[in-house]
């Protein structure tokens, strides 16, 4: 029986200190042997954001028995690892660096390839940790620092169709929250007390919903929240509020996902359509609700991760080491950080709301 590699994954671009150990079965599905995620919303709740100098030190700090509690609970000796995947961006460049450096290190002193991997292609990727999935697929990647439709056409190829001119999905929930008073990661809470309120109580506005094809745009939105939250009075104010945000949410994404189906089909002819949905944001149970009775009217295939790998993790990270490991797509140790490292090489970064329409 041939040895399937093991592959160690570590994530370190914001405020998550991670670390993985997965390989793969005969078949060549992946394995998760362990996935290990240390949280610093303690750190950073009295600030109501992420400090970047704060994360970096936490990273510091854990990083080393984060590693080895991966490993321990893996079951496998350090020894038998065959390479180290790190996240090298986009990302909190100090942070970053930190995750860089241990993996860099670690690869090192045990002699066995560095792979550099692309945050965003963790997360395009991560639906792969608990299903067969080929490609090309539609990706919407909706997190905290990312919203994006891409068309995946294989490991490395990537096409933005669309993309936030602004605000990222999960900025606009975690901005929502905290106007709404809710304690940093307060994203997650919308949801929880959007199921109280009454949605059609405010309305609220939708920017570029007739233009711009499947780009997105959520500051115009906040800006109205803020507005409103100005005259909330009661909890019950607060709760519609919510609910009314998770409504609009809800219809920009349907009709910017209808969008970017018409757009996808257009440039792809393939038997089975599937749409994967990924990053922090596709925990949320409306939104995937929401789009999988969208899949199922136009006849495409909704994926989801797991919840625990909708969120920052090291699994997802593994997997693509697993990946270009196989293929022998290896770096150097010289492999610098990239804050700002885009899927698609060839989409341009937005200036403003520069998107032309």
């Amino acid at each position: 029986m041939t040895k399937k590699p093991i592959i160690l994954g570590i994530e370190s671009s914001c405020d998550e200190t991670a670390a993985s150990i997965i390989s793969e079965n005969e078949q060549g599905i992946p394995i998760v042997l362990s996935n290990v995620v240390s949280s610093q919303e303690n750190v950073h709740k009295e600030f109501g954001g992420v400090v970047p100098e704060l994360a970096a030190r936490s990273h510091i700090e854990k990083i080393d028995w984060i590693v080895q509690k991966a490993i321990d609970d893996s079951g496998k000796k350090i020894e038998e690892i065959d390479a180290v995947a790190s996240t090298a961006g986009p990302g909190l460049i100090v942070c970053l660096s930190v995750g860089l450096s241990f993996a860099k290190s670690f690869a090192s002193t045990l002699n066995i390839p560095f792979v550099a991997v692309n945050h965003l292609e963790g997360h395009a990727l991560s639906p792969k940790l608990n299903s067969s999935l080929n490609f090309p697929y539609l990706l919407l990647l909706i997190s905290g620092g990312h919203s994006q439709f891409l068309s995946v056409l294989g490991l490395g190829k990537y096409k933005r169709l669309g993309t936030t001119i602004d605000d990222a999905l999960g900025e606009a929930f975690d901005k929502t929250a905290k106007i709404l008073g809710i304690e940093f990661p307060g994203g997650p809470q919308i949801e929880i007390l959007a199921k109280k309120g009454n949605s059609n109580r405010y309305n609220l506005p939708k920017p570029i919903f007739n233009k711009g094809g499947c780009n997105l745009s959520f500051a115009g939105l906040k800006t109205s929240i803020l507005k409103i939250s100005k005259s909330i009075e009661t909890e019950q104010d607060k709760f519609d509020l919510a609910a009314s945000f998770q409504k609009t949410i809800e219809e920009i994404l349907y009709k910017k996902t209808t969008i970017a189906f018409s757009k996808f089909e257009k440039e792809n002819i393939v038997e089975k359509k599937i749409f994967v949905v990924a990053g922090g944001v596709a925990a949320n149970r409306n939104i995937r609700s929401m789009l999988t009775n969208l899949c199922n009217e136009k006849k495409f295939k909704s994926i989801f991760p797991p919840i625990e790998f909708c969120g920052d993790n090291a699994a997802m990270i593994a997997l693509v080491g697993l990946e270009k490991y196989k293929l022998k797509e290896l770096n150097n140790f010289d492999h610098p950080a990239k804050p700002r490292w885009q899927l698609d090489e060839n989409a341009s970064y937005l200036k403003g709301a520069g998107v032309k329409f």
